[in-house]
């Protein structure tokens, strides 16, 4: 443990940027331990703070630009990867479409301050059509913030920093067990708040194929859409779907009696959205209720009809 201080000082800006480049292509691997000791050891003989977060913001941007890339090419199928990796219990798609629609592309700016948002909101971009000149601009702007702020707190508790470093080097391999053992404890923290989460949405789902054969047969249940005005009328609707966000749905529920068998679905991967939405409505009185497997992906990927909503 001795000889890390030296290596950081040494290799500071390639830590920096392989740590940063790693978390922000998907990997749960914490960038701001990294960031907070370069800021402080940029007082002790290591790189500079523009330095570093040139490294930091290198490493973002290049990760960030194989997600947009992705994206734009392969479109949703990336965003309902993210959605699986990420061990951020509350990232969804249906979040950051809500992001998208009432600030739009200035959204990029702040995404990284809010977990679980970063990836989906940079692919978003992507899946979105925003121009390349102009994510670069707002990511970057965006990135330099972010990475920012770890920086600038290292410098400011340098002392404190430099002490804890100090006590590590000094505890030699129990000071490397106490590290990775740090690390160990977030990522197990995340995986089980993510398990949990997931287990809070286990409910029945009802498939593509289920749903429209009962619409064929005029069996016809109520359908709501969660998703953001602005999705709806982009991506269109399941036909006759009603609009059912959480901006909207007090007062679409007065409408339909308790025992109304109701479908939901949104454009979440592992209808995250769509199973919240049905908790909540279970909570209401609502009994028969069930969230469409794949939500509104897999309902056009099957080569169902879609329409616009006027």
């Amino acid at each position: 443990m001795q000889h890390i201080t030296p290596l950081v000082l040494q290799y500071g800006l390639l830590i920096v940027f392989l740590n940063v480049l790693l978390s922000q292509g998907g990997v749960p691997l914490p960038a701001w331990p990294t960031l907070l000791i370069a800021g402080a050891l940029s007082l002790a003989g290591g790189a500079s703070v523009p330095a570093v977060l040139a490294a930091a913001i290198a490493g973002s941007m290049i990760a960030d630009v194989a997600w947009y890339a992705a994206a734009a090419r392969l479109g949703r199928r990336v965003l309902a990867l993210l959605c699986r990796i990420s061990l951020s219990p509350d990232s969804c798609v249906r979040r950051t479409e809500s992001v998208f629609a009432r600030i739009g592309t200035v959204a990029l700016l702040f995404a990284k301050f809010v977990p679980g948002l970063g990836y989906i909101t940079v692919a978003m971009a992507g899946t979105t059509g925003v121009s390349l000149p102009l994510f670069l601009l707002l990511d970057g702007f965006g990135a330099a913030a972010y990475f920012a702020v770890p920086v600038v707190l290292g410098r400011v508790f340098h002392s404190a920093i430099a002490a804890i470093l100090a006590t590590l080097a000094e505890l030699g391999e129990y000071g490397m067990v106490i590290v990775f053992g740090a690390l160990a404890i977030y990522l197990c923290e995340r995986w089980i708040a993510r398990q949990i989460f997931i287990r809070r949405l286990r409910m029945d789902r009802i498939s593509v194929d289920e749903l429209a054969d009962m619409m064929e047969r005029g069996d016809r249940p109520v359908i709501f859409d969660v998703r953001p005005t602005e999705a709806r009328l982009r991506a269109g609707i399941i036909p006759g779907a009603v609009a059912a966000h959480v901006s909207d749905i007090a007062d679409v529920l007065k409408e339909y009696p308790r025992d109304a068998e109701i479908i939901i679905y949104c454009a979440c991967p592992n209808e995250a959205s769509a199973a919240l939405a049905a908790l909540h409505l279970r909570r209401a009185g609502y009994r028969k209720i069930r969230p469409l497997l794949g939500g509104i992906d897999a309902w056009t990927q099957s080569g169902r009809p879609i329409e616009i909503p006027v």
